[in-house]
């Protein structure tokens, strides 16, 4: 798979949502080909209802995060409360990448810069899919006891440093 660009070029939402996709009406679509989410695991973890404490990560700003930044920060989260909490937290990502992101591939190398003349608004192809989300918007979820608030916090923070953004941890018990 081709590499994409960095996450800045595609965090903030600036046009408007591109995804309508059917697959009852073909002929109907706006997306010809969907890209694949990477993001494919929304539960884990041990469904129990005696948990007492419930924790969401929680968008701060308007932002647009691509799957592979939501399937990473997932993997860094899941991966560091099992090995902290196994079997006594259920966690699970909230949100579902929807939207086509277009990217219009342009040439490089010499004399690139004539060829790609004119193109400046170029529609392009879809290349990932991305949440939009908004502010204040919950992305992750956590329930686990109230012993093991420090634990969850920090797995937090280790998701924030994957995703793009700031976000603030939203507590309650």
């Amino acid at each position: 798979m081709a590499r994409l660009r960095p996450a800045r070029t595609y965090r903030n939402i600036d046009s408007q949502a591109w995804a309508r996709y059917s697959l009852k009406k073909p002929r109907k679509n706006y997306v010809r080909a969907m890209p694949h989410t990477s993001l494919l695991v929304f539960n884990m973890g041990a469904k129990k209802d005696s948990y007492t404490f419930k924790a969401t990560l929680d968008a701060t700003v308007p932002i647009q995060l691509r799957s592979n930044a939501l399937e990473s920060a997932r993997q860094a989260t899941n991966r560091y409360l099992e090995s902290k909490l196994p079997g006594a937290y259920f966690f699970r990502v909230l949100v579902y990448p929807h939207n086509v992101v277009r990217e219009h591939k342009m040439a490089t190398g010499a004399g690139a810069d004539r060829i790609s003349q004119g193109m400046t608004l170029a529609f392009g192809r879809p290349v990932s899919v991305a949440a939009r989300i908004k502010r204040n918007q919950p992305i992750f979820s956590v329930e686990t006891d109230k012993q093991n608030k420090d634990i969850v916090k920090e797995a937090y923070r280790r998701a924030a440093s994957k995703l793009s953004g700031s976000f603030k941890v939203n507590m309650s018990y």
